[in-house]
């Protein structure tokens, strides 16, 4: 599969989730799905577009005094100590299993939208 075609896939998902629509977990369904990708290299590609817009998303709400940086940091040394002992084992976990624990989360996260109660602010 070419980089242009996995960009534009991207880019397309990128205006999915804007939209509330999970464009991260419409591009690893695509790549497993359509591109016949394993699930794990799926998943590897997925973080990987993730992070400049991420990056960009902690620019402009640093910017806007949106964070708060006393509850932020030890979020992210222990979100960082989880994601390299879940990387690790899903490293040793076989595609097919990583494809149905993924499936579930999917459908779980469906569910609880489908019947999640919308917030007026």
């Amino acid at each position: 599969m070419s980089f242009l075609v996995i960009a534009v896939v991207s880019f397309v998902t990128g205006i999915f989730a804007s939209l509330g629509l999970g464009g991260g977990m419409v591009l690893i369904i695509y790549l497993t799905v359509f591109a016949q990708m394993p699930q794990l290299q799926a998943q590897g590609i997925n973080l990987i577009f993730f992070l400049p817009i991420a990056a960009l998303s902690l620019y402009y709400h640093n910017k806007n005094h949106l964070i708060q940086w006393k509850k932020i940091v030890p979020i992210l040394i222990t979100g960082t100590i989880f994601v390299i002992i879940f990387s690790i084992i899903a490293n040793k976990i076989d595609n097919s299993l990583l494809q149905k624990l993924f499936g579930g989360f999917v459908i779980i996260a469906g569910i609880k939208e489908l019947f999640s109660k919308k917030r007026k602010d």
